[in-house]
């Protein structure tokens, strides 16, 4: 039985220990041993009869303590005595009977033999007995060592020597479209042809080993290190790495799985291994240039050499041969004629290419596999000849934007895609990519003539986006004239295009979420009002005038000088007034527009990050892509429900599907009323301001307009509540690849929102929303409150002609000053009810003398977006020098001697027949007239 069992009688002067040192030697109990006795290990539990030990103990563990540290261990008893003798009796109790006895305590018989596996260490107490003993260290290391090369053994006898001709077959990647029938098909058979090495030049070969792998021929095919990083970053989650030899990429391009897993990646070292214990140099080296791929669909060094140079791939030059090494590091990034994602555009990959070219020359020269005096000789940069492509019209952008967004919903490479092999189900929808591709087709043919107008109708780009607002999936897009035509960027998705005025319904969301810092956080209602005049002075937080780049008051310009006064936002909205959106969203802080930007879905990469605190910011100098424009206004659509824009459902890989392709979760970026009643001030644009040449399509529409400075670039962004669409269109030099002004473009001054893009938009969504039963847009209740500016100032009459120092119209970084599109103001006799927003946006077509241009243009022309403002005789007329704030003084005439201040006079002369017809208004007025629009 346990002795924690049998408890003796506790004395009343102390517990079990007291019981243990109890006096009754006689005692047969198996707790009470004799006190004096010396054969038994039990005496340990008593008091000796001197030394140190020779006190009382206060527990069972000093007992056993004390008990080891006399010899008297459990485990070793001499000569197999027990605790007691023969006659003893319990384990710790027992007269000194027979030591030959077995006795009945622990610790009885022979000595107990050791563990095969001594751990925890018998014999050591404390934190010696956990640590291990070098045998057993040194047992272990040679048992796992024997076991690790018994493994590598067995992997290294199972794998095979890669057969580079197997690779040259790859599944296809197939495309659909959203309703399950098959778009395109990429890939399949490679474009590969297999050289021999003596068709590789030596320029090519040295290349490479300089860039991939300098102790190529001098290695066993791995770089343990290397594989060690790898496997290393890849087991914690980080960045994913490749091979670091060319024996190993070699394999890997010999493999289809492409996945950056450790499983693989152990794989891959011991084919590596093999392939270098059993393969010569040259034929790996050979092996690895005919497999690797080289971007343009180019898979080894002939498929390359015929892409980029249309030469064989014995005839490279040396700064060929660089190039397609420099191209090796990842065609996405390094091939100058672009890649899928943003970082990857023509110019950002050229200069990336053009810096690894150079780079591979000087190391050559570091490595020595060439000499620095045939170094100095490579300068130039090689030429390209044109691309090619198998996907004709608009099919090679639905399969780059499908590829690009799985490549981020995956986690993929470009490259890796490109093994083929998937099945990729996608949101475009045939018919509505047809007829945007058609209206498209047909504005060019009606509006464009190279031969005719060479210097301006060359150059000019397309680009157009549709999403549905209620999934966020992309239902059509127009990328360009093609990819078989040589144009590979994709100007649905593209960066770098301002989007003018079409910025500014953003700015009034913000007011009407934020409020102002003058209403103390309240919302503002659409009918607050703003001083609406040319050139007036931008005040920041404080009221105190912002500064330009000298120092001086920053005043804002319209486009045109006409005198406004205050105007409601909902009118300056209409008329797309530069100055009263400027002022709101310093007042509103532009931090608070940028927020409402991105809850609506625009990215924070295309915001102008040299004008981010500037009030140009207000005004759409930054640059985001069709596809977030039109996805962001059905936003608005949607009653202010957002879904992120997507275009791929569905892909499977091998007939597995992928994880990660759900459909987007709806995010409330703007409550219900914000949304509505931006919806209700874009309809008014529409129906009686810069947009109204499409009011007539027969179906609910909302939408704003917007041209940028100097005429770079039109756009026009509108929405039903079924369909939310994007029109750019713009000029750029693929050279340099900068934009360049569209004066002239068409055979007309200037190109707006309001008529091409219009126009554009309109023709697509007529057969767009064929079949589709229209929904009213919801009518806005009330919101927010409204606060007006103290009244705007008045030109004030100057009885002489006096000379005043031109004010300064940008502050620095330059605000991209826009056109405001001109519309008379209410007459003084008109009475607006607090609710009536209709009232107070003018009525009829305007005048000859308050548009801009002649009695004739201006009456039939004055409320389109244009309205012949600057075209009026701004610089004539009084635009740099009167208006505004400072009317109609005198420089605000062109008419010697005569008195320019009162009320009419400054802008009334931008366009009268006295002062503005020859100079600009008559010609410019009208449609087209006019510079700069928003």
């Amino acid at each position: 039985m346990s002795e924690h069992r049998r408890k003796p009688p506790q004395p009343q002067s102390g517990g079990r220990a007291a019981a243990r040192r109890g006096t009754s030697g006689s005692s047969a109990g198996r707790r009470a041993a004799p006190r004096n006795s010396t054969e038994s290990p039990a005496d340990s539990y008593g008091p000796q009869e001197s030394g140190p030990e020779d006190r009382p103990y206060g527990s069972r563990a000093e007992a056993r303590r004390a008990a080891q540290r006399t010899g008297a261990g459990r485990r070793r008893a001499a000569d197999g005595a027990g605790r007691g003798g023969s006659g003893g009796g319990g384990r710790r109790s027992g007269g000194a009977g027979d030591t030959s006895g077995p006795g009945r305590g622990r610790g009885r018989g022979p000595a107990a033999k050791k563990r095969f596996v001594d751990y925890p260490r018998s014999g050591k107490y404390g934190w010696r007995r956990w640590v291990p003993s070098w045998r057993l260290v040194t047992g272990t290391f040679v048992s796992f060592l024997g076991l690790l090369m018994g493994a590598a053994g067995i992997a290294y006898a199972m794998v095979g020597v890669p057969d580079e001709k197997a690779a040259a077959m790859a599944e296809s990647n197939v495309f659909y479209w959203a309703d399950g029938s098959q778009m395109a098909s990429t890939g399949g058979e490679k474009n590969r042809q297999n050289v021999k090495f003596g068709d590789i030049p030596r320029s090519m070969q040295d290349a490479v080993i300089a860039a991939e792998n300098a102790t190529f021929y001098d290695d066993k095919g791995v770089d343990p290190m290397g594989i060690g990083r790898a496997v290393y970053n890849m087991a914690l989650g980080g960045d994913t790495q490749g091979g670091s030899t060319i024996t190993q990429q070699y394999v890997k391009n010999t493999y289809l799985d492409q996945s950056q897993t450790v499983s693989r990646k152990v794989k891959e070292l011991f084919i590596s291994i093999k392939v270098g214990a059993e393969v010569d140099k040259p034929k790996i080296l050979t092996g690895y240039l005919n497999t690797a791929f080289y971007g343009r669909n180019a898979y080894g060094i002939q498929a390359a050499s015929q892409a980029y140079f249309g030469v064989d791939s014995r005839r490279l030059t040396p700064e060929q041969s660089v190039f397609l090494a420099s191209v090796l590091k990842g065609p996405n990034l390094y091939n100058p004629d672009g890649g899928v994602g943003a970082m990857a555009t023509p110019e950002a990959n050229r200069e990336r290419a053009e810096e690894r070219w150079k780079w591979i020359f000087d190391r050559q020269v570091e490595v020595g596999l060439m000499s620095a005096e045939d170094r100095e000789k490579y300068t130039k940069f090689p030429d390209f000849v044109k691309q090619k492509s198998s996907l004709a019209g608009q099919s090679g952008y639905l399969v780059d934007t499908a590829k690009e967004f799985v490549a981020k919903k995956a986690g993929l490479k470009p490259e890796e895609l490109e093994k083929g092999g998937y099945h990729i189900t996608t949101t475009f929808q045939k018919d509505k990519v047809r007829e945007l591709e058609k209206a498209v087709n047909a504005t060019k043919k009606d509006f464009l003539d190279k031969k005719k107008r060479p210097k301006t109708d060359d150059l000019v780009q397309f680009g157009a986006a549709s999403v549905d607002p209620k999934s966020g999936g992309i239902v059509a897009l127009y990328g360009g004239a093609g990819q078989e035509e040589g144009h590979y960027s994709n100007n649905a998705n593209t960066t770098g295009v301002p989007v003018g005025s079409t910025w500014k319904p953003y700015v009034l969301a913000a007011a009407m979420k934020y409020g102002t810092y003058r209403s103390k956080g309240v919302p503002l209602s659409p009918l607050t009002k703003y001083n609406g005049n040319d050139l007036i002075v931008i005040n920041d937080q404080n009221g105190d005038p912002i500064k330009d780049a000298k120092g001086r008051p920053f005043r804002q310009k319209n486009e045109s000088e006409k005198v406004w006064g205050d105007v409601t936002l909902f009118d300056a909205m209409q008329d797309s007034i530069n100055t009263p959106f400027v002022q709101l969203g310093i007042d509103v802080g532009l931090s608070k527009t940028r927020s409402v930007t991105k809850d609506l879905g625009i990215l924070e990469s295309s915001f102008d990050k040299g004008n981010l605190n500037n009030a140009s910011f207000s005004l759409g100098t930054s640059t985001p892509s069709a596809i977030r424009m039109a996805s962001s206004y059905g936003t608005f659509a949607n009653s202010g429900r957002h879904y992120e824009p997507y275009s791929v459902t569905e892909v499977k890989h091998k007939d597995k599907p992928l994880p990660g392709f759900e459909a987007p979760k709806e995010k409330r970026a703007l409550s219900a009323p914000i949304a509505d009643n931006v919806t209700k001030v874009l309809e008014n644009v529409v129906q009686n301001g810069t947009a109204k040449g499409i009011k007539d399509i027969g179906f609910p529409v909302a939408g704003k307009t917007g041209t940028t400075d100097k005429n770079k670039s039109a756009w026009f962004v509108g929405y039903t509540r079924e369909l939310s669409t994007a029109v750019t269109l713009f000029r750029t030099d693929p050279k340099e690849g900068k934009l360049l002004s569209m004066n002239g473009t068409g055979g007309v001054p200037s190109i707006h929102g309001g008529d091409i893009p219009a126009e554009l938009w309109q023709d697509y969504m007529a057969q767009a929303m064929k079949g589709v039963k229209p929904q009213p847009f919801p009518e806005p209740g009330e919101i927010g409150e409204i606060f007006e500016e103290s009244p705007s100032p008045l030109p004030t009459p100057s009885a002489t002609e006096t000379e005043e120092e031109e004010p300064e119209p940008t502050p620095e970084p330059t605000p991209s000053p826009t056109k405001s599109e001109v519309k008379p103001s209410p007459t003084p006799s008109q009475t607006c009810e607090p609710g009536d927003w209709g009232c107070g946006s003018g009525s009829g077509n305007g005048s000859g003398e308050n548009t801009g241009g002649n009695e004739n243009e201006g009456a039939e022309n004055g409320t389109t977006e244009n309205g012949g403002a600057d075209g009026g005789g701004s610089d004539s007329g009084g635009s740099d020098n009167g208006g505004g704030d400072i009317g109609g003084a005198s420089p605000g005439t062109s008419a010697p001697g005569q008195p320019g201040g009162n009320a009419n006079a400054g802008n009334n002369n931008g366009g009268s027949a006295n002062t503005g017809n020859n100079n600009g208004g008559a010609d410019n007025g009208g449609l087209f007239g006019g510079t700069e629009t928003p």
